[in-house]
């Protein structure tokens, strides 16, 4: 055993002889699977459900259901009632939190402005088709939209700016220096 495995009580892998403890390497020969837990019923279960769901999946989740219900008071307000309203909200619903998960879960691979981009187009989309719900011209609801959507783009790019070390990527890449000598960089040794 190395000396790495030693002082951090990990065991070697045994195709190269060198310890991966970043990649589950244990003192014991015992895998880290997960242990399943059984979860308590009723509303004590939910709740303990709930803190191991992510907030990529319960944000957009929320969300989607508050769109859902501001489609049903929106339909109201035009004259629908009770079943097709229900249908409007439910399409609202299920479409926007599915596309919200969508941009949830891809937003670590987007750039900053790309992702801002992504909830500015889905929010401005979102509310102007609500708004033409309301019995509105379809150049005004376009207008509505777009106007909403370049709003949420540049809010989102300031919170994104401004609270880059929570961000998936971080600050901006940083830019390594090169070495000014001739010869490659060549890979530290792993043996």
């Amino acid at each position: 055993m190395d000396q790495h495995a030693q002082r951090h009580g990990a065991r070697a892998a045994g195709s190269h002889g060198t310890v991966d403890g970043e990649h589950g390497a244990t003192a014991d020969g015992r895998s880290r699977a997960p242990q399943r837990t059984s979860l308590p019923a009723g509303r004590a279960g939910l709740a303990e459900r709930a803190k191991h769901l992510p907030a990529t999946v319960v944000l957009p989740l929320v969300t989607a259901l508050a769109f859902g219900l501001f489609t049903i008071f929106r339909t109201h307000t035009d004259g629908t009632k009770g079943g097709p309203a229900m249908l409007y909200g439910l399409a609202a619903f299920v479409v926007s939190g599915a596309l919200g998960l969508v941009v949830a879960h891809f937003q670590s691979s987007l750039i900053t402005e790309t992702r801002a981009l992504a909830y500015g187009a889905l929010f401005g989309c979102s509310l102007g088709w609500v708004y033409s719900l309301g019995g509105e011209a379809i150049l005004k609801s376009c207008a509505f939209g777009l106007t909403m959507g370049a709003v949420m783009f540049v809010v989102s790019l300031y919170v994104f700016r401004t609270h880059r070390v929570r961000e998936p990527h971080g600050r901006h890449r940083p830019h390594h220096h090169k070495q000014h000598s001739r010869s490659p960089s060549l890979p530290v040794a792993t043996h």
